[in-house]
């Protein structure tokens, strides 16, 4: 049985690491693991409970939260910044938390992060799994994924190249599929 996984880049950025990362994930999967982009946010409004209440769920949200919705897990692969998680990304974690079927309920979602420093986005991943845990997610713990000096990790096309890394990013895939069947049968 095919894993549909879902995953999203914390980054807006065209040249950022979490998004090449991101797109370097199918080729690291299990078999049985199918990835795919969510939509993208970045035409989000912030997020305004007066807009939610006038005019309600902008449409780009709605189609956002039936994609995370749909997938058997989430993979979130992000930047930190300011020793947190993007104000992009957490203005469209806000967006889909008022859903009515709030898509991240009981959804399994593993967190991996790449950055410039050496500690690699654990001050944003803390304050994510913290965002996760009020939303009902079901949140991956080991192995974790922190890409330090990511700068080092992929050539000049974006392309991910450093094979420990590599092998990380696909030992974590393929527990993170045994989780989501866990998940699944309780």
């Amino acid at each position: 049985m095919t894993i549909n996984v879902l995953t999203i880049s914390g980054s807006l950025r065209k040249g950022s690491f979490n998004t090449a990362l991101q797109r370097a994930l199918p080729a690291l999967a299990p078999a049985d693991m199918k990835l795919t982009e969510a939509p993208s946010y970045d035409s989000f409004p912030l997020y305004n409970a007066d807009v939610q209440n006038g005019s309600g769920f902008p449409e780009a949200v709605k189609t956002f939260a039936d994609a995370i919705r749909n997938a058997d897990g989430v993979v979130i692969i992000t930047p930190e910044y300011n020793y947190s998680v993007p104000g992009a990304l957490k203005n469209a974690i806000d967006w889909v938390s008022r859903l009515e079927s709030q898509p991240f309920k009981d959804k399994p979602v593993a967190i991996q992060s790449a950055t410039g420093g050496p500690l690699g986005g654990a001050r944003m991943q803390y304050h994510l799994r913290s965002i996760l845990v009020f939303l009902n997610a079901h949140t991956f713990n080991t192995p974790e994924i922190f890409v330090g000096s990511a700068h080092t990790k992929f050539n000049d096309k974006l392309e991910l190249t450093d094979e420990t890394t590599k092998k990380f990013v696909s030992q974590q895939l393929e527990a993170f599929g045994k989780y989501i069947a866990r998940v699944r049968a309780d």
